[in-house]
């Protein structure tokens, strides 16, 4: 039996460096968790064709948000699916179009909110106690740095959340998120 976090190797890569790291926070709130575990999504939707098409990996915020891949299609390559951010107090929506993207916002050190907008922080002693260790890890494993325009990104992801919002509003009310 693998001993390997999931099937995905950047999400392993990124469950060594939250190993190595130990018991701190690396970006305000995130926390990997059992992977594919329950995420409360059975709260939005019993419908199995709902269920089955996330894939649940991480604490999004200190609140009870998560994150969780979108199994959009069959593609096998699971670390290019978008990620979602399925929110505390009823948000659910697409904050990433892929895990590298997913790790670039988290470069940013904040918690995303249900406006889908971050806080930077002003100074570094704002930071999460492990984010500089973070941001040398992103850029020595994947050649990524913090997005420099994180409204470019939103309007880059806006018509995959807009896909995302027409599949999910089978299931469920998705109100104004």
């Amino acid at each position: 039996m693998s001993e390997a976090y999931s099937p995905i190797p950047e999400l392993n890569l990124l469950k060594e460096f939250e190993n190595r790291l130990g018991p701190i926070y690396y970006s305000d709130g995130f926390e990997l968790r059992e992977y594919n575990a329950d995420s409360g999504l059975d709260t939005w939707s019993d419908h199995p064709d709902f269920l089955t098409r996330f894939i649940p990996f991480a604490q999004a915020n200190g609140s009870g948000s998560d994150y969780a891949l979108w199994r959009c299609d069959d593609r096998r390559d699971l670390a290019t699916l978008p990620i979602v951010m399925i929110g505390d107090e009823g948000a659910l929506y697409v904050i990433a179009r892929n895990l590298p993207e997913l790790f670039q916002l988290l470069a940013i050190d904040s918690e995303p909110f249900s406006d889908m907008g971050f806080h930077t922080p002003d100074s570094a002693e704002e930071h999460s106690p492990g984010h500089h260790e973070y941001l040398t890890w992103l850029h020595q494993t994947f050649g990524l740095e913090p997005p420099e325009d994180v409204e470019a990104l939103w309007a880059e992801r806006k018509e995959l959340d807009d896909r995302f919002r027409t599949w999910a509003s089978q299931f469920v009310d998705l109100g104004d998120y």
